[in-house]
């Protein structure tokens, strides 16, 4: 059986708040139910950072970059 693929384009979130990371993880939590993979396109840094602060990098599958020391 395939997994299909949600695509979702952060770009339009300019100014990603706690409501935002909310909406990407509700449709997150509705395609795996659905059966289906969500990726994230485009997340800016303020997004990634609000996601690692939150502590949703396993379950959003998102890989969040420290800076490098």
């Amino acid at each position: 059986m395939a997994t299909e693929t949600v695509i979702l384009d952060c770009a339009r979130f300019k100014r990603p708040d706690i409501a935002t990371i909310d909406r990407i993880a509700r449709t997150r939590l509705d395609a795996s139910r659905r059966g289906c993979e969500l990726r994230l396109r485009n997340p800016n840094a303020a997004i990634l950072e609000l996601i690692a602060l939150l502590g949703l990098e396993r379950i959003l599958g998102v890989e969040v970059q420290g800076q490098p020391e």
